[in-house]
């Protein structure tokens, strides 16, 4: 049977809080093997609120405010350097930053500013969402492409 929601087109973020702060309050616990988890008027508000944020940043912005290179932009952003230099070209002929980049550089300002007042649970919750374990001895590996060579890099905790 086809799942059925109403699709609302706008949403006023006041009347949003208000309403997750209100339901929150009337919250019961997940049932952790019940899979998948029912989407409830409090999900379906969290979804609209998200659809419709315009969170991002542009690259010139994250490069003034942080003394990064086009190469942190480009891991940030995975995408190529060119990509990223391409971004700062006056020409017309490249591509702009999509959605999805120009949020990945407000999620990292945001870590950058405020990472030590996030909750230690709720950073070992992305960490386990992302795949990553916070007790490993090597985070992530991977291989650029350096003058034609391959060079292995390893970020340690």
């Amino acid at each position: 049977m086809a799942k059925q929601r109403f699709i609302h087109h706008s949403i006023d973020y006041r009347e949003a809080m208000e309403g997750l702060e209100q339901l929150g309050q009337q919250r019961e616990p997940k049932q952790e093997n019940l899979c998948p988890y029912p989407i409830t008027e409090r999900e379906q508000i969290l979804i609209r609120l998200y659809s419709y944020s315009q969170l991002g940043m542009t690259p010139q912005r994250f490069y003034q405010k942080w003394d990064v290179t086009h190469e942190d932009i480009a891991l940030i952003c995975s995408c190529s350097v060119h990509t990223v230099n391409g971004w700062f070209s006056t020409s017309r002929r490249c591509y702009p930053p999509t959605a999805g980049q120009l949020r990945h550089l407000a999620i990292m300002d945001f870590l950058l500013e405020d990472f030590e007042t996030i909750p230690r649970e709720l950073l070992e919750r992305c960490s386990a969402v992302l795949g990553v374990s916070p007790m490993s001895d090597c985070i992530k590996t991977a291989i650029v492409l350096e003058g034609g060579e391959n060079v292995e890099l390893r970020m340690e905790n």
